[in-house]
């Protein structure tokens, strides 16, 4: 039988916070989510059948953190029944238990997140300072799919 991938959406939430950049990182903690569970990870989800995929990720930011999220990059108008966002970074799982393809969008949000989810624990602000220290020092605390999006981010964001 033919098994395909399964397209997923995430987002790095920016936000300032006393003048300085901070994004959105949560622990993961997701049903049946195995050697995952506990790794350092961005809200993200799959798709859901005819939803855009700036739909899920406003839906997944929401359900995971309870944020509401306000401005979104690389959107594009919908012509009739098509859109063409153009992600950050998209980060395709070519092993392990289940083959995804995430696209991860640069976000911001209203509201305060909340401290757990069904889904997640421990969701809080990070300066990019800090998150550049723990990417550098401990790459394996970070779920595999969203490292190589938070190391793009950080190459594009000016160290102090």
């Amino acid at each position: 039988m033919e098994t395909f991938a399964i397209p997923c959406a995430g987002a790095i939430i920016e936000r300032r916070i006393d003048g300085m950049p901070h994004i959105l990182i949560q622990t993961r903690m997701k049903s049946g989510g195995g050697d995952t569970n506990g790794k350092i990870e961005t809200p993200a989800g799959k798709i859901r059948a005819y939803e855009s995929m700036t739909d899920a990720v406003i839906r997944e930011v929401r359900e995971e953190t309870g944020l509401t999220v306000t401005e979104i990059d690389g959107l594009s108008p919908a012509i009739g029944c098509t859109i063409t966002p153009e992600p950050f970074c998209i980060t395709q799982n070519l092993s392990d238990a289940y083959s995804i393809i995430l696209h991860t969008f640069l976000c911001r949000a209203d509201g305060n997140p909340l401290r757990e989810t069904d889904e997640s624990c421990d969701i809080r602000w990070i300066s990019v300072d800090d998150l550049r220290r723990l990417v550098s020092e401990d790459p394996n605390a970070f779920f595999f799919m969203d490292l190589p999006a938070l190391q793009k981010y950080l190459e594009k964001e000016p160290s102090p």
